[in-house]
């Protein structure tokens, strides 16, 4: 029978939770956001949304794995009821088939990240250098392979010796090197144009409604709010551990990763290229990698001393792809070990399975995209069904008996209702109605196409397949969780 396993401390626990927050998003989308959405004024609607999106789920998952003591199938047959196994199977997925190519993701900061310590990125436009790396095929699966048995070695090890020793170590790493790496940024000549683009509001722009959908999505993405992880880890906190206050936390630290990035990223690119900065942060590039691997090495070559920040830069850029791909790994794993398998079993399908289904991923960058689009995405439907499980359950009866439990400093009130049960769905519908029709009046001649990489088309066949597959597994998935008859 395998071992209970519980969070050591909360400060492990609190450690662990930011390392699943925070991600290269933090780190490379959140900057390009703020600069295609009047600057500054981005702040106010993304700080909203914090409130009225991303700590709310974040409490209904850590209170779902803290009362199912199960992963993400689990959870939701014990929350929703045994015919509702399905809805976790979905978020479930959808956190693995983002793993599939995050692993990829982290390969490439690994391959930077050797690179700027052996001096290979000494160039002044680092297309060519990434197209190499792309191009030569076998790179990016080598990197995906270390990658992967990185992540799937520190889930063996298990919560408390692998998961929670790791980011004890890892996420105070990371938040000292965005601090260094801000000090530095904001003590460039020039520098000062970018820490007023960044923190200067104009009411006016708030007036766009564009502003407050981004704010909302990057809020929803960057959190980790709705994607099954912070539940996952939720499975192995001690009894009394206070959900409240820990979701703040997580919430309020991934931000303030995501502002410490962006000052650096943003007061760099101004004080090094002032005449095409917003042009340059503002680039997505092949698979949004436009401004961390193709034009921050070139801006660091322009630097004092600039060897040295960009291995920091890379290093901090591999910490927070390796902190987040841990709890992904970890998702998958519990699942798995949830329908009978020991962890040693389970982290070696989960591992070998996650890397042969990201080869595509990393060999191909058009079918990395279309990944991404689809399953990225695909999280505001987890965010959604996370909702529903405490909307199903009873709003005040799961504020009442799930949440405000003994232990708590920090406790919930109506008010906490009300934005569950009716902005969240709001919210939601608002956020795919949104991405749907800027799919389809981009692309409005292949929006169907489920080949399409970007088209609404691969979403409904992709969302769809893995609906299915898990309404048909449901009765065996609640008979493995729960050992027993489905009725």
């Amino acid at each position: 029978m395998e071992k209970k396993e519980v969070f050591s401390s909360r400060w492990g626990l609190i450690l662990t939770a930011l390392g699943m927050a925070v991600g290269t998003g933090n780190i490379w989308r959140f900057p390009r956001i703020i600069a295609t959405n009047h600057g500054g004024s981005f702040l106010i609607p993304w700080v909203i949304f914090l409130f009225l999106w991303s700590i709310p789920l974040l409490v209904l998952e850590f209170a779902m794995g803290k009362e199912s003591r199960k992963g993400t199938i689990g959870a939701f047959g014990t929350i929703m009821g045994r015919g509702f196994g399905w809805m976790g199977g979905y978020v479930g997925f959808c956190a693995t088939a983002i793993t599939f190519y995050y692993s990829v993701v982290m390969g490439w900061c690994l391959k930077y990240l050797v690179a700027s310590i052996l001096g290979e990125l000494n160039f002044s436009d680092g297309l060519p250098y990434w197209n190499h790396f792309i191009g030569t095929k076998y790179q990016p699966l080598i990197f995906h392979f270390f990658s992967m048995l990185i992540g799937s070695y520190i889930i063996y090890r298990g919560v408390v010796r692998g998961i929670e020793k790791v980011n004890k170590y890892l996420i105070p790493s990371l938040f000292i090197l965005l601090v260094i790496a801000a000090i530095r940024s904001i003590t460039l000549p020039g520098a000062s144009s970018g820490l007023n683009f960044m923190f200067k509001v104009k009411l006016s722009d708030l007036l766009d409604y564009k502003i407050w959908l981004q704010g909302l999505t990057q809020s929803a993405w960057s959190t980790g709010a709705g994607w099954g992880l912070l539940l996952t880890y939720a499975v192995y906190v001690k009894k009394k551990e206070d959900i409240v206050l820990n979701s703040i936390i997580t919430g309020f630290g991934n931000n303030s990763a995501s502002l410490l990035a962006g000052i650096s990223v943003v007061c760099i690119v101004f004080a090094l290229r002032p005449a095409e900065a917003m042009d340059l942060i503002q680039q997505t590039g092949p698979a949004n990698t436009g401004l961390s691997f193709i034009w921050f090495p070139a801006l660091f070559n322009q630097m004092v001393f600039g060897r040295i920040f960009q291995v920091i830069f890379f290093l901090a850029l591999s910490f927070a792809a390796l902190s987040s791909l841990i709890a992904q790994i970890e998702l998958a794993t519990r699942n798995v070990m949830d329908i009978g398998l020991s962890r040693k079993n389970s982290i070696m399908i989960v591992g070998i399975s996650a890397f042969i289904f990201g080869i595509p991923s990393a060999l191909y960058i058009r079918f990395f995209e279309n990944q991404d689009w689809v399953w990225g995405l695909g999280l505001l439907v987890s965010g959604m069904f996370i909702a529903l499980a405490a909307i199903k359950y009873g709003v005040v009866k799961f504020r009442d008996n799930l949440v405000n439990t003994i232990g708590n400093e920090v406790t919930v009130g109506k008010w906490f209702d009300f934005i569950v049960k009716f902005l969240i769905p709001l919210e939601f519908l608002f956020l795919i109605v949104w991405w749907f029709s800027v799919a389809i009046s981009g692309n409005p001649r292949t929006w169907w196409n489920p080949f399409f990489p970007g088209s609404v088309g691969t979403c409904v066949l992709q969302w769809g397949l893995i609906f299915i597959i898990f309404i048909l597994l449901n009765n065996w998935l609640m008979k493995r969780n729960f050992n027993f008859k489905v009725e």
